[in-house]
């Protein structure tokens, strides 16, 4: 039985990593208690804090017994995360950060999905922003926000990472099969979800607002070279790799985008033994990428299957739907990758 709630086991394991977040662990924490509908545990670990977080932690688990505070002696998220991971008493995980809001009626609907779709390993749902947010961060979490099926999650996985870790539920089953989290110079939330992809688990979101998402400056987000774009574009590659192999076959593989973005992710993919026979692009200046011809789109072989790898923004969208308009099938015959 994956869920039960007998002899006082908890129904959810909240996973909560912390580190200097006294301005925000107690409304974080606050939040997440709200939400009596379910039995809940919540595990925060304090990741070497040189600030109050623990004494509020440890003040807030004094008034709630659901509240267990751990430490990790500041060796990183994977290591709190882990850490969490290995005390959890639930069968499904949620994640939160000290710095969030969560919304109480999040976790209900999550647990309702997870039950309901054995295939299914993480539930997510849409995010709201908070604090110092840009342009672009806006543009991502729109996007992410758009994608709720199981089917709009693998077709678009290559883009960007397509959750916000902090929303999510997980089955616990699952990480187990893949190890958890990993410890590298890389996302580890988007390793997770590319890793369970690749063991044929499914990710969606419950259409809500689950989480209101706080980014600030110093955040790992914005500071740690693991989050950088080069860290996402090199982790995702050979799931990538392995997935044109898979669905394309020997169908001949065009990138469309003959611009930077097209020519590095044509770059990254040559590293793993596969080489488009060309590009797509709608600029009759371009005529070679890569030592490929660059061909408009009204040369696009019938049979090829294409990576979209745009970078101008709304650009992708309408690739897709010219691909649609044609009859070409989103993970069959095409992909997003930029």
């Amino acid at each position: 039985m994956e869920d039960t709630n007998t002899s006082g086991r908890p129904q959810v394991s909240v996973l909560m990593p912390a580190r200097d977040a006294a301005a925000t662990i107690e409304e974080a924490l606050g939040s997440v208690l709200a939400d009596a509908a379910l039995a809940l545990e919540v595990l925060v670990v304090d990741d070497g804090s040189r600030d109050a977080t623990k004494r509020l932690a440890d003040r807030v688990a004094s008034r709630d017994p659901r509240v267990r505070v751990l430490g990790s002696r500041g060796r990183g998220i994977v290591a709190a995360l882990e850490t969490a991971r290995a005390a959890a008493r639930a069968p499904w995980l949620a994640r939160m950060d000290a710095d969030d809001v969560c919304v109480p009626a999040r976790f209900g609907p999550q647990l309702t999905l997870l039950r309901d779709e054995p295939r299914l390993a993480v539930i997510g749902s849409r995010a709201t922003l908070l604090g110092d947010v840009d342009e672009g961060m806006r543009r991502y979490v729109a996007w992410q926000n758009q994608l709720v099926t199981p089917e709009q999650h693998r077709a678009q996985l290559f883009v960007e990472s397509p959750l916000c870790h902090p929303g999510v539920m997980m089955r616990a089953r699952a990480l187990d099969e893949i190890g958890g989290y990993r410890e590298g110079d890389f996302p580890e939330d988007y390793d997770l979800w590319l890793r369970l992809d690749a063991r044929g688990w499914a990710i969606a979101k419950v259409p809500m607002i689950g989480v209101r998402w706080r980014r600030h400056a110093g955040q790992a987000t914005f500071a740690d070279p693991r989050y950088g774009r080069d860290r996402f574009e090199a982790i995702k590659t050979p799931h990538l790799a392995a997935r044109v192999r898979d669905v394309a076959g020997a169908r001949p593989l065009y990138v469309w985008g003959a611009g930077r973005a097209g020519k590095s992710m044509a770059r990254a993919l040559e590293a793993h033994a596969l080489s488009p026979e060309g590009f797509i692009d709608i600029d009759p200046r371009k005529r070679e990428a890569r030592g490929r011809p660059v061909r408009p789109p009204a040369a696009l072989p019938r049979d090829a299957f294409v990576l979209i790898a745009v970078a101008a923004r709304g650009a992708r969208d309408q690739v897709r739907a010219r691909l649609a308009g044609e009859g070409r099938v989103e993970g069959r015959d095409h992909l997003a990758v930029r």
